[in-house]
């Protein structure tokens, strides 16, 4: 199986998903109003949707050289880390049944694209603008201090760290999905977890806005907390980066939900103009 069929199922998975969620979370009435006002709404999402997909680019980009840069640049904090928490995640790992495995490895690819994707399309169904923009900010905050912070320290997870006692779980139970997540990351991005940063992201964004979408915030809530666990269970990151990405989704939010993130948006919105 190559990449794109990989990746043809992700994206197949991934519909069905959006198709269900969308009708049970947002609902039929919502759907149809939206429906009616589509032009509108593609408008309103074009600013803050087109500074997501700048920043995406522009991460890509830095992607593809960052390795060969970082190892000129960066620092290798692997063995820093190692120091700090020893055999967690080898504990972790060994802790938890292998009938879960599946679960984990399914969520950890399925499970977490839904919920980056889910967020945007709902928050373009919302009355108010904000939700939009607020969620593509905080992913934007996200994706760019993770670059940062991918070209200044070099870091092995704990299955290429310690092989010995951490398992590839994810590659020995799903092999096909090691050709998908190749394509994204490499061995040395993983100090902060985004996996966790944008799974917790989305769930505090849920429980902060829970009125605008009840139903979401307990969905949100729980696979966020399956992703973060995932990661650490599947032996690609440290608890150490499970925790500087909580503290970087921490900071995402509250900077969307302050003033800065308005002052932000204007500048953009001001240069998206300027260029259209």
């Amino acid at each position: 199986m190559g990449v794109v069929a990989v990746f043809l199922e992700v994206v197949a998975v991934l519909s069905l998903m959006l198709s269900v969620s969308l009708s049970v979370v947002v609902g039929p009435d919502r759907l149809r109003s939206a429906a009616a006002d589509l032009p509108t709404r593609l408008r309103m999402a074009l600013q803050p949707v087109g500074f997501l997909v700048f920043v995406l680019v522009i991460n890509s980009l830095v992607r593809n050289i960052g390795v060969d840069i970082s190892w000129i640049i960066g620092t290798n904090i692997t063995r820093f880390i190692y120091s700090l928490e020893g055999t967690v995640v080898a504990t972790i790992q060994s802790l938890v049944p292998g009938w879960l495995t599946l679960y984990f490895g399914y969520v950890y690819v399925y499970g977490y694209a839904f919920l980056l994707v889910f967020p945007l399309l709902a928050a373009m169904l919302a009355a108010e603008r904000r939700y939009l923009r607020h969620t593509a900010f905080a992913y934007a905050i996200n994706y760019t201090a993770g670059m940062c912070c991918y070209l200044l320290f070099i870091a092995y997870g704990p299955r290429n760290y310690m092989p010995a006692l951490v398992e590839p779980l994810l590659f020995d139970t799903l092999p096909r999905f090691q050709l998908l997540t190749s394509e994204v990351n490499a061995n040395t991005n993983v100090f902060p977890s985004l996996h966790t940063s944008l799974s917790v992201t989305v769930a505090l964004l849920a429980i902060r806005d829970h009125e605008t979408f009840p139903k979401w915030t307990p969905v949100a809530v729980f696979l966020a907390v399956s992703i973060v666990l995932s990661t650490m269970i599947l032996g690609i990151h440290w608890a150490t980066d499970v925790v500087a990405g909580t503290v970087l989704a921490t900071f995402s939010v509250w900077a969307v939900s302050s003033d800065r993130v308005a002052s932000l948006y204007g500048r953009w919105r001001a240069l998206y103009d300027r260029w259209r």
